[in-house]
């Protein structure tokens, strides 16, 4: 069968996939479906994890569930849920398996750009999309450039089209999607988003990530090459950072939700293997090792650094929702945004990886066989939170109360 036989077969099936999609009404319901979701997640997450295997059954439940367009507005048919419920749904969804909690990641990005840059015509076709079922991958981030932001893929006008060539990496969610959005430079070097429909010629997804954590996230390569889209699917990608909106806190606070919830995994594993499995020090002098003095004080510890993660995780999501109900922000505005998020990722941060180390220190060297596979927990924080350096979080926040430099406007403040 030909390449291109076998990915419009594939697409096919995406299709018939995405029949039987839920419409979710309200944040209570989203928060309700979370929780569901989370619960039949849960089931295999390890496994998947330790062999590798994709989760392509499971991404089909999570966006039947109908989670994936939760943040499409009110006004187009959706349930323009908070930013605080999707947070708390990211953050289940994580807690239960945080490469499936990951891939939506871009899609919610890409549909606030949607809503901050695209025609009317535009919102209506691409939210009637998501709300059917459809996701959206991600084409952005290139290897072996300067820094994120330097960008070698090109997008050229060429009569009713656009034409795109390029390659990118860390592409997450781009293999399961019905839509990669490919961001690209004119010869002017502004920004284009092009919304690719998955199966179009000259667009390749290559199943190649080999990252030591979020292994069933599939985020390898995408590459172009002379792809043709319609002017009607690319969107003015520079606007989102040219003008002051919300869109870089908002994709900053989704990776901290996430983070949030694989310390809350790593926690969950502590505690019900200190109860079940630990045995107490021999000097501790009690017979139980839930009833260690030393073990007690960094449970305690634990809770308490992932409760503040969490407190600043609210506070900043409701920092976005205030602003965001303003209808038009200012710079001032997004950098509120910007520094109470990076405050929030800072915490999630440390959490997730203090909470993955201490796994093995509380529970003892059981925990460090190959069948519990608890070393997923600290490889899942490690590998997740290098999307951006927490130590510039430091810097972002310092200079803006010391100094009252705003962030830099971009997806990583």
């Amino acid at each position: 069968m030909a390449e291109t036989d076998v990915a419009d077969q594939q697409q096919a099936e995406a299709d018939a996939n995405v029949r039987a999609v839920r419409v979710l009404a309200d944040d209570a319901q989203a928060i309700a479906v979370a929780h569901e979701l989370a619960r039949r997640v849960a089931v295999g997450a390890s496994e998947r994890d330790r062999e590798r295997r994709l989760p392509r059954e499971e991404i089909e439940w999570f966006s039947q569930s109908g989670l994936w367009g939760i943040t499409v507005p009110k006004a187009y048919g959706g349930a323009g849920v908070s930013f605080v419920t999707l947070t708390e749904v990211i953050k289940i969804i994580a807690a239960a398996d945080p490469s499936l909690g990951q891939l939506p990641q871009n899609h919610f990005g890409l549909v606030d750009v949607i809503a901050l840059t695209g025609t009317e015509e535009q919102k209506r076709y691409f939210f009637a999309q998501v709300l059917a079922g459809k996701r959206f991958g991600n084409g952005f981030s290139e290897k072996g450039t300067k820094n994120v932001l330097d960008l070698r893929t090109t997008v050229r006008r060429d009569g009713g089209d656009y034409v795109i060539d390029g390659t990118k990496f860390y592409s997450t969610g781009a293999l399961f999607a019905h839509f990669v959005p490919v961001l690209g430079l004119d010869e002017e070097r502004k920004a284009w988003l092009a919304y690719i429909p998955k199966g179009t010629a000259g667009l390749q997804v290559v199943d190649d990530w080999s990252g030591f954590g979020q292994r069933t996230t599939a985020s390898g390569t995408v590459t172009l090459k002379d792809v043709r889209v319609p002017a009607f699917h690319v969107l003015p990608a520079q606007r989102v950072s040219d003008e002051p909106t919300l869109n870089g806190p908002v994709s900053q606070i989704i990776q901290a939700a996430i983070d949030a919830g694989i310390a809350k995994a790593a926690i969950a594993d502590t505690l019900e293997f200190v109860r079940t499995r630990t045995r107490p020090w021999v000097d501790s002098g009690v017979d139980k090792a839930s009833d260690d003095p030393l073990t007690l004080r960094e449970i305690g510890r634990l809770h308490i650094q992932l409760h503040a993660a969490e407190a600043l995780l609210e506070r900043a999501a409701r920092v976005i929702d205030e602003l965001a109900a303003k209808g038009e922000t200012t710079e001032d505005d997004v950098a509120l945004a910007s520094v109470a998020v990076g405050e929030a990722k800072v915490l999630t941060t440390e959490i997730a990886l203090r909470a993955g180390e201490k796994l093995f220190e509380l529970a003892g060297t059981q925990s460090t066989l190959s069948e519990h596979n608890f070393d997923r927990h600290w490889r899942n924080a490690r590998t997740h939170t290098l999307h951006d350096p927490v130590r510039w979080k430091y810097h972002l926040v310092g200079n803006y109360y010391l100094n009252g430099v705003r962030p830099a406007r971009h997806a990583w403040n």
